[in-house]
């Protein structure tokens, strides 16, 4: 027979401890993130679906998409074990300059659209966690107003090249008179992707009042709400535009950009020039020889060209076609902080990150960016430490394998 006792009062105090309870229903909301799947899962049930498949969708299929994430998902860590992994360093240096997390916040479009804070709400984010942050040329808050909301932020500006090449060079201009530390040239969209999604959704800019609309309205009042009383929702590089994005990047957007196009780039910036869009190793041989800084490896998010290579899976062939001439790093399908020790370990300088934060914007405004820096930092550690790692510079080939 067991021997049983009444508890003593000491004894169960110590198990009737009751979590603080946290009042601000955002902090809530965020507190039970643990994962960017999680903020993924917020953002979808917090927007509209035509908002939320714009960040969200790519392009045809999504097949682009999914081999990337299935890439990160099935390559191999091999840890190394009995290292004193007590602290981690996760600095890492970009363009010469430190970075406090090896990843920046990509450029993305009409961020004011996921949650009116926008622009201005992750440039502060960046600039609080030491990390860069790349404004987009079809943001929806001025080159000016992202300058002044963050002042001391690593600031780059996105480029797509217009057929109106007046127009570019007001804006590389108007980036470097705000103190926008580096240019970075997309070269991946000579003509729009073809996104189902978005076609299915009728999705359009400024959002339009339909039947369907409205009956989304009814779901997400706060965000309607938000929208219809901050300021209007436009972009900031543009005059007006009241069709869809396929249109808008059809209507703008030069398709006869070729390499010769860099020279007259550079007559107009002088800094630090990021070529991103590169998919092959004989194009990343070409824009290292032109004189990139550096060269992201993308397909665009998979919003592009469908069935386009993986990114990760060109970073070893590419370092060794390029060198030490020029910084290699990468995007699309980044969703965790294993993903970006991954990326690292193959021998990529950064990855750029845009998904991720724009689930935590979607999820709560500023704060559900920061709580995407938070995860994404804490697992970067972890993976780190679990590999026997005390730096990102003792990161190598030896540490992953992939499939």
């Amino acid at each position: 027979m067991t021997e049983r006792q009444i508890p003593k009062w000491s004894e169960l105090r110590l198990l009737l401890q009751p979590k603080p309870i946290e009042l601000n229903p955002t902090r809530r909301r965020l507190l039970r993130a643990l994962t960017i799947n999680d903020l993924r899962s917020l953002a979808r049930r917090r927007t509209p679906r035509a908002v939320f498949d714009y960040a969200d969708g790519a392009a045809d299929e999504e097949i682009s998409l999914h081999r990337a994430r299935r890439l990160f998902q099935t390559l191999e860590f091999r840890p190394s074990v009995l290292r004193d992994v007590s602290t981690v360093d996760t600095t890492t240096s970009l363009l010469g300059r430190p970075s406090a997390l090896p990843f920046a916040f990509a450029p993305t479009g009409f961020t004011r659209m996921m949650n009116h804070q926008g622009e201005c709400a992750v440039v502060r984010v960046a600039e609080k966690y030491g990390i860069p942050y790349a404004l987009s040329t079809l943001g929806t808050t001025s080159i000016e107003e992202v300058a002044a909301a963050a002042p001391e932020a690593r600031k780059w500006f996105q480029l797509y090249i217009w057929k109106d090449r007046t127009a570019c060079e007001e804006l590389m201009t108007r980036a470097k008179a705000a103190g926008f530390e580096a240019l970075m040239l997309t070269v991946d969209v000579p003509v729009a992707g073809l996104r189902l999604r978005d076609i299915r959704n009728g999705f359009s800019i400024p959002p339009s009042l339909t039947v369907k609309t409205v009956v989304e309205a009814a779901a997400h009042p706060a965000w309607w709400i938000n929208l219809l009383t901050t300021t209007p929702l436009s972009f900031a590089s543009l005059s007006s535009w009241d069709r869809t994005v396929a249109e808008l990047i059809d209507e703008l957007f030069d398709p006869t950009m070729t390499m010769a196009d860099l020279e007259w780039l550079r007559s107009f910036w002088d800094g630090p020039l990021i070529i991103k869009g590169i998919q092959t190793v004989d194009d990343a041989r070409r824009v290292a020889d032109a004189g990139a800084d550096a060269i992201v490896l993308s397909n665009h998010g998979g919003r592009q060209l469908d069935r386009a290579p993986v990114p990760l899976r060109l970073v070893p062939d590419v370092i060794d076609a390029v060198g030490d001439r020029t910084e290699v790093w990468l995007d699309t399908g980044i969703m965790s902080g294993a993903d970006i020790v991954a990326s690292a370990a193959l021998g990529a300088k950064a990855v750029l990150v845009g998904r991720a934060y724009l689930y935590g914007l979607m999820a709560g405004g500023e704060r559900g960016v920061e709580r995407a820096v938070e995860i994404l930092s804490r697992e970067i550690r972890r993976t780190m430490q679990l590999l026997g790692v005390r730096s990102i510079g003792e990161l190598g080939p030896q540490h992953v394998r992939l499939p």
